[in-house]
């Protein structure tokens, strides 16, 4: 099931008074444009309700009667308070598209805030694209509600009241046998909202799913040409299409049967005031002013019913929007700063795992009782089968996790007594999938320390190997990289992640399997920017090339969460154990990829 297909299921939520309140409770700061937004609305109802009275008495007064000194004060008012309300409308559309904005960037940046300090098991439990959702289309969808929503529902509402006062005051009889069909008229609204609002959450789960299926065709079209799939896969995606064509189906017809359906409600009620209007007319109780200004009142209070129904749905899904979103801004982090937490001086020490422990579910560690120290200054190899616990272990030093029994130290105290920021401040990382992001080069390798100086950054960027292909490009450092660094090959990124490492001086420095997806010649200007930043620091080396870890000062052998061999790399040789068998497999390997290939070409 895709992503984006989860995240259209989750659209069932009901109305619930904790997360309306909470909602409410982002107006607080804005009070005051909440109150002036909700006055304008109610002066524009009124004026609205007002011209209407007034074409009445123009009627009534000035063209029945042929009175020209009642049609030009009556002009008078209408362009008077035409002008006025010109005002209003552009005072509450402009308060109401501010506060809109405000509410909405007050939860972007508090949700973008908060994923900052989560833990990394949250990200490894949660999809970017749910997250993503969450920051963009729950956002604005909570945001509408608070504003356009709220302005709906104040216009409906005043447009209601108005009209219910003038038409008491035109004639309560007849205001009475308006007022008997409202309740007729939100019963059919709100029966027929939920029954469109079904079939609307049908279509949008079948649109997930084609989405889905779009994605996964587009990005493995590879594949599915290789399998000859076109001809099933065309298949599924016409049922999925159909699934969607009848959802849809339904939710049109539905749509289209609810206005003719208000509209002979309306019409009977109308039917009714003109026949009763009509007795009372023969007796001079109701005159044409009145007949027209009733007309015109009746669909005040209509159209404002469709509005509340139409409002009381997209409620639903605005409250299903903040249910998400607070759901993320109320999960705590797994790891977090004690509240006695404090800087940490310096990484450079002795580190201890001290019988450390690691499961990521219950019931299935990673490490078990692990136990090492490592000396300032040392380079520490890593090695073993996947699964093994190799990128476990270094997560933990750089207290992206925390063990689940046991004790890591840097210069014999306790990790977790100093902050989070201290630590990862003093740790430089580089991965085997690299990360770039949008902008340029220069900025890449920046990003580690935002207050280097240009020299600098070409400094890093030649001690790793880098600087060579950058000034190739037609904006050198200056080029852009794309969108996770799309416009550059993975050996370039991985030489930039390097060099971004290098400016960032760290004093515990990270390789996890930095080569293992690139050429031999990028290799070597990797290991060669590696040995230039590992002088003088404590380094820890995930390799899957063991040819690039020959020169550490110990390799360790991990196996089920274990260490099962430590020593050099003549002394595990020697040994004929585990790390002999992966090294002699490994170098087998090679060297058939290289003479085999060679071999097979020339008997070509």
């Amino acid at each position: 099931m895709s992503n984006i297909e989860i995240e259209e299921e989750e659209y069932t939520s009901q109305l619930t008074m904790p997360v309306l309140k909470r909602i409410l409770g982002l107006l607080k700061p804005y009070k005051w444009w909440v109150a002036g937004f909700i006055v304008t609305i109610a002066l524009t109802s009124a004026l609205d309700s007002l011209f209407t009275y007034i074409n009445k008495q123009l009627i009534d007064e000035g063209l029945a009667k042929g009175n020209l000194d009642v049609l030009y004060e009556m002009a008078t008012y209408y362009g008077v308070l035409q002008i006025l309300q010109a005002g209003l409308v552009f005072g509450f559309i402009y308060l109401a598209g501010v506060l809109g904005e405000r509410i909405q960037y007050d939860l972007r940046r508090m949700m973008f805030n908060h994923l900052q300090e989560l833990s990394l098991s949250y990200y490894s439990q949660n999809a970017v694209g749910r997250l993503m959702a969450r920051v963009t289309s729950d956002s604005g969808r909570v945001a509408d509600l608070m504003t356009w929503g709220l302005v709906d529902t104040t216009w409906a509402i005043f447009n209601i009241i108005t009209a219910t006062v003038f038409m008491l005051i035109i004639n309560w009889q007849l205001a009475l046998i308006v007022f008997a069909a409202v309740p007729l008229l939100t019963f059919i609204a709100v029966q027929f909202r939920k029954r469109i609002l079904v079939q609307f959450r049908a279509a949008r789960r079948a649109n997930s799913k084609i989405t889905g299926a779009y994605n996964e065709n587009i990005s493995g079209v590879r594949v599915v040409k290789a399998l000859g799939r076109e001809d099933a896969n065309l298949a599924e995606f016409q049922q999925l299409t159909g699934e969607m064509y009848r959802a849809s189906y339904r939710a049109a017809w539905l749509s289209a049967l609810f206005l003719p359906t208000v509209q002979v409600v309306s019409a009977v009620a109308l039917g009714i005031i003109v026949w009763y209007g009509g007795i009372q007319s023969q007796y001079g109780l109701f005159t044409v002013g009145a007949a027209h200004a009733f007309v015109s009142y009746v669909t005040f209070m209509m159209w404002p019913v469709q509005d509340l129904a139409r409002v009381y749905a997209e409620m639903q899904h605005s409250i299903a929007s903040a249910e998400r979103i607070f759901k993320l801004v109320d999960t705590q982090p797994d790891v977090y700063d004690r509240p006695d937490a404090r800087p940490v001086p310096s990484l450079h020490g002795v580190i201890e795992f001290d019988h450390v422990s690691f499961t990521y579910e219950d019931g299935k560690p990673v490490l078990t009782d692990f136990s090492l120290t490592v000396r300032p200054g040392e380079m520490l190899a890593i090695v073993g089968p996947t699964g093994g616990g190799k990128t476990t272990l270094v997560n933990l030093l750089c207290r992206f996790y925390e063990p689940t029994q046991g004790v890591i130290r840097i210069a014999g105290h306790d990790y977790t007594q100093y902050t989070l920021e201290s630590i990862h401040s003093r740790i430089g990382v580089v991965l085997q999938t690299p990360h770039l992001f949008s902008g340029s080069i220069r900025e890449n390798i920046r990003y580690g320390r935002l207050e280097a100086s240009d020299a600098e950054v070409e400094e890093a960027a030649r001690i790793a190997g880098a600087h060579d292909f950058i000034v190739t490009f037609e904006k050198g450092y200056d080029q852009e990289v794309g969108e996770g660094g799309s416009l550059l090959s993975v050996g370039q990124k991985q030489l930039i992640s390097l060099a971004r490492a290098v400016l960032a001086r760290p004093e515990i420095f990270i390789m996890d399997e930095a080569t293992s997806s690139v050429d031999t010649l990028t290799e070597a200007l990797i290991q060669r920017g590696m040995e230039a930043l590992m002088k003088g620091r404590t380094s820890f080396i995930i390799a899957h090339r063991l040819s690039t870890i020959k020169r550490a000062d110990r390799i360790i052998v991990i196996e089920n969460g274990r260490i099962a061999e430590m020593g050099s790399h003549a002394e595990l040789l020697k040994r004929r154990g585990h790390y002999y068998r992966l090294y002699t497999q490994q170098f087998k390997y090679e060297r058939e990829q290289a003479y085999g290939g060679a071999m097979a070409q020339a008997a070509v």
